[in-house]
Order: C-alpha cells, then sequence, then structure tokens
C-alpha cells in the first residue's frame, strides 16, 4: 500500500513492528516503509518479505523476555532512537475452536505476557511512542450502539479477556510511568492478507475459498448479525496518524463507523448460500461510534465495504491453498464454542 505522504513525517524514523507476518502486521510494514521510515520486524516466525536497506526482519518471541531484552537492546545499541513500537503480535492457532477456548493460555502468554514484556523494555529503551492493537472484543454484547470507548468492558470468551488485560497493563503503564501508549480497539479487519491457511474463523477467507472451490457460502444463524468492517489499509493509515498525532494515553476506537451483514458481504462475493447453526455470545451487532479518532486525529475510513470485498475478489486465487470449511467440518471446528458458551 502506499499512503499519502504529506500526512506524515517519518523519514528515516525507526519504527518496530512486533507480528510483523500477521494480517496488521504485514500491511504496517509496508505503510511504515512507504513512509520511507526504517522498519524492524518482529515475528517468531521467519520473514514474509525481503529485507532491503529500510526493512529488517528479526525472529523474537515477545513472551520469552530475556530474548526479547536481547532483541531491543541490539536494536537501540545500533540505532539508538525508536520513535515508535507497534504491538499487533497475534498466536496462530491450529484449530479455531481451540483458538478462544482450549488455547487460552497460550492467547494468555502472548496478550499478557508478551505485553508486560514489551512494556518493560520499552521503558526500558526509552520508545517514544508505544502502539497497543487491541480488540473490540471487549465490549462483548454492547449495550449502546453506536459503541463508544466508554462503553461497558464485558469479554465473552478468553482471548477477548486477555486482549482486554493488555490494554490495561499498556494504559496503567503509561500513567504510572509517564509512557507515550496508545490502545486501538480495532473491529472487524480485513484486507488482502486475511487468513488463508489453518482454523475456521474470518468470514472472508472462509467465503473466498468456498467460491473458489465453487461450494455455497456458509452463513452463520440466518445471515442478518451485521458487522463494523474495516480494511487493513485504513487501519494501518490510522495506526500511522496515532503514531504522528496523538497525545498519550489515549483509547480509541479504529473502525468504519457503518455496519454491514453477513448477507450483504455473502451477496457482494456471490454464489449460493447454506445456513449453519449461530453460535453463543456473539454479538448480533457491531457498530462503532469513531468521533473519537475523527475528530481529535481528523481520521476518516477511505474505503468502502464494496471496494473492500471487490479489491479482495481480484486477487481470489490467493485463497487457492485455503482450507475449504463444509457445515460438517465447521460444526466439528466449532463444538467446544457450544459446550462451553452455549450455557451462559
Amino acid at each position: 500500500m502506499r499512503l499519502n505522504a504529506k500526512y506524515f513525517d517519518l523519514k528515516e524514523k525507526v519504527i518496530i513492528v512486533a507480528g510483523a507476518n500477521g494480517l496488521l502486521g504485514q500491511e504496517c510494514v509496508e505503510g511504515f516503509i512507504s513512509q520511507n521510515s526504517i522498519v524492524i520486524g518482529l515475528d517468531n516466525e521467519s520473514i514474509k518479505r525481503k529485507e532491503t536497506d529500510n526493512y529488517i526482519h528479526i525472529i523474537c518471541d515477545l513472551t520469552d523476555f530475556d530474548e526479547t531484552e536481547k532483541t531491543m537492546l541490539s536494536i537501540v545499541d545500533q540505532y539508538k532512537k525508536i520513535y515508535a513500537m507497534v504491538n499487533t503480535a497475534y498466536p496462530r492457532t491450529k484449530d479455531w475452536g481451540r483458538t478462544f477456548l482450549e488455547e487460552d493460555i497460550k492467547y494468555f502468554n502472548s496478550n499478557v505476557i508478551g505485553t508486560l514484556n514489551v512494556l518493560e523494555l520499552s521503558k526500558k529503551t526509552k520508545i517514544k511512542k508505544l502502539i497497543y492493537a487491541a480488540s473490540a472484543s471487549c465490549y462483548g454484547i454492547p449495550e449502546k450502539y453506536p459503541t463508544n470507548e466508554n462503553s461497558k468492558i464485558n469479554p465473552q470468551y478468553p482471548y477477548a479477556l486477555t486482549k482486554n488485560i493488555g490494554e490495561q497493563l499498556i494504559l496503567h503503564w503509561g500513567k504510572i510511568y509517564n509512557m507515550p501508549n496508545i490502545s486501538l480497539r480495532f473491529f472487524n479487519a480485513y484486507g488482502p492478507k486475511s487468513r488463508t491457511t489453518g482454523a475456521y474463523g474470518a468470514v472472508f477467507g472462509v467465503f473466498l475459498a468456498q467460491k473458489l472451490a465453487n461450494q455455497p457460502l456458509t452463513i452463520v444463524g440466518d445471515g442478518t448479525q451485521t458487522r463494523d468492517f474495516i480494511h487493513v489499509f485504513d487501519l494501518v493509515e490510522a495506526i500511522i496518524t496515532v503514531a504522528t498525532k496523538a497525545k498519550n494515553n489515549q483509547i480509541f476506537n479504529v473502525a468504519s463507523g457503518k455496519e454491514t451483514s453477513v448477507n450483504q458481504i455473502a451477496e457482494i462475493i456471490g454464489g449460493d448460500k447454506i445456513s449453519i447453526p449461530k453460535r453463543p455470545s456473539e454479538p448480533d451487532r457491531s457498530l462503532a461510534d469513531i468521533t473519537k479518532i475523527s475528530s481529535e486525529l481528523n481520521w476518516q475510513p477511505k474505503i468502502s465495504i464494496n471496494q473492500g470485498v471487490k479489491m479482495m475478489l481480484q486477487i481470489i486465487k490467493d485463497w487457492k491453498d485455503a482450507p475449504v470449511w463444509t457445515p460438517e467440518s465447521i460444526n466439528e471446528a466449532t463444538k467446544n464454542w457450544f459446550k462451553y458458551l452455549g450455557k451462559n
């Protein structure tokens, strides 16, 4: 992606992107590189893009304090000043049913222990700004729509809880130690690097693989449930805006500010449809109030859902190796969701 360079003064500034191989991490790397920054990607997996004069990739497990400390100190030793660190780290799992419920230790380690390690080392190395990729899942099933940053926190499953604990650490350390921390609550992100292998999960990866295989699109429930989908390119521009403009110790919703039903997504993608049972503890609606980030930082999303989905359809072959989910395989993958959350 290429951002409008006139908005940002980031030339030759050193940016660390943790979780550099993820959907958001990869696009963050590209976004900061487009601003002529020097970008250092951290991930516990090997590089997904070539190193260049302004991109270096380091394999690093953020949940290991000693390893992370050695990495961070070596970066500071070489570059002296770190302008910003963006923590998008996200543990990858092999089974979606385990993702939220049986692999909660993995999520705790990544979202809590890993975040704490990043905080301690950001404090030690005096990073100018630390940006945390939080999640709108902290709101659970909201009481009010659009949902603003002051809404009740009510996580419904372990992943959401651990992401919110990470956010609390970010804000508490910022307050106590006067650190320049920001938390961004992302709503439903999608984009060209949406999950293509492994676990059952995000609707776009599921639908695109099904369409390629000439299989019906699996609609959860009646498909009228809505989500506030935000294209990853818009997310990255929000992150870079926050890195250059935002005051410290703030929380911002980052979303489109519009709700789109699953049925609408299916209509844009096209093809036959089949219904599968609605999952418990999932909201019927998702709609963010983005007044704060819009008014304080003059940020607005630019990519409509129609435009974003059509962009993904243009590269649909990227999902040719993705698993093709059927009602039967989804039922198997999500059985623990119904087992543990169906009683709530």
